[in-house]
């Protein structure tokens, strides 16, 4: 696969920046979404938005599992819909937990290698559709990864492929460049901006469940996660949890077709931190262009859009 980005938009940060605000995702209006809330097997609830390609008979479905702090209407998300309705494919956005604008009842909330959530999920969409393909985009695309390293052979039953698109498929790798530089100054003050209130909600929701002042005085997302992520999802701390959440170690394990796209000038994931073809699978393939930022891949003139990578992807897919 490749990928050439405009000459009016260059480097990552533009690339990513320019296309989450500006880049246009459909070509068409998308009809609205049709919202089911599920029980889920902690007695929680998360909230699926679905699209339904309509016509006759069985119809395949594309899951998108979406990045962190993002949804349904995320530019990404938005842009694999239409690219699903017009193959005749229905389509689904689960929410991680607390995401879809209505926060969640347990003491817990989502996390870079839920492969656990990824699993009952996907067992029951495919109660409902004979055929599922699963694409996940940054943190949900490393949450795929790692329940399909986790399910192994058993992967198979419920989906036929996946991709992940943007992935930090290394944790601590990605971690630790959001958290300096201009990366701080914009990326990782944008997520706690959301991030902080939530988690305080989830505060007020259970007492005495984490350090209130810890927890405000977060600067990063390192911080964020050893007060809050780590440990409500059972990792001793965020070393723990980036390191026993990362995909990356794991992708020899995966035992269905995988497309893995990251570009390499990604601000989130150093391009030294990908993953190299020695260092997977023969089910997985990587797609790695040198331009792209995180989850971008704009292309055309001004205001350019964002249905290349999405449209690849699925043709990707559509084949397996």
């Amino acid at each position: 696969m490749r990928y050439v980005a405009p000459l009016w938009l260059p480097g990552g940060n533009l690339q990513t920046i320019w296309a989450a605000l500006f880049g246009r995702r459909v070509a068409t209006p998308l009809p609205p979404y049709r919202r089911e809330r599920w029980n889920a097997p902690d007695g929680d609830f998360i909230d699926v938005d679905f699209l339904d390609a309509g016509g006759d008979g069985p119809r395949p479905l594309l899951v998108l599992f979406h990045g962190l702090e993002g949804s349904s209407r995320s530019h990404y998300a938005e842009a694999f819909a239409a690219f699903a309705l017009e193959r005749g494919w229905d389509y689904a956005v689960p929410h991680f937990r607390g995401c879809s604008g209505e926060i969640n009842l347990a003491p817990r909330a989502y996390h870079s290698g839920d492969f656990e959530e990824i699993d009952w999920i996907l067992a029951r969409m495919r109660q409902t559709h004979g055929e599922v393909r699963a694409v996940g985009v940054s943190l949900g695309g490393n949450a795929l990864m790692r329940w399909a390293e986790e399910a192994g052979d058993e992967a198979a039953k419920r989906v036929r492929a996946v991709a992940s698109i943007s992935a930090p498929l290394d944790l601590a790798a990605g971690g630790h460049a959001i958290g300096r530089g201009f990366n701080k100054l914009v990326y990782t003050r944008m997520f706690l901006s959301t991030m902080k209130p939530k988690a305080l909600a989830k505060l007020a929701q259970h007492p005495g469940l984490f350090d209130r002042d810890r927890l405000v005085q977060a600067r990063n997302l390192h911080e964020f996660d050893d007060i809050f992520t780590a440990p409500l999802h059972g990792f001793r701390d965020a070393d723990d949890y980036w390191s026993r959440g990362s995909a990356k170690p794991h992708l020899h394990r995966i035992r269905i077709p995988a497309l893995v796209v990251n570009a390499a000038n990604d601000p989130f994931v150093p391009a030294a931190s990908l993953p190299r073809a020695g260092e997977v699978g023969p089910h997985v393939t990587l797609w790695q262009p040198a331009h792209g930022g995180h989850v971008g891949f704009p292309l055309g003139p001004p205001p350019g859009h964002v249905r290349e990578m999405p449209q690849r992807v699925i043709d990707w897919l559509a084949e397996r």
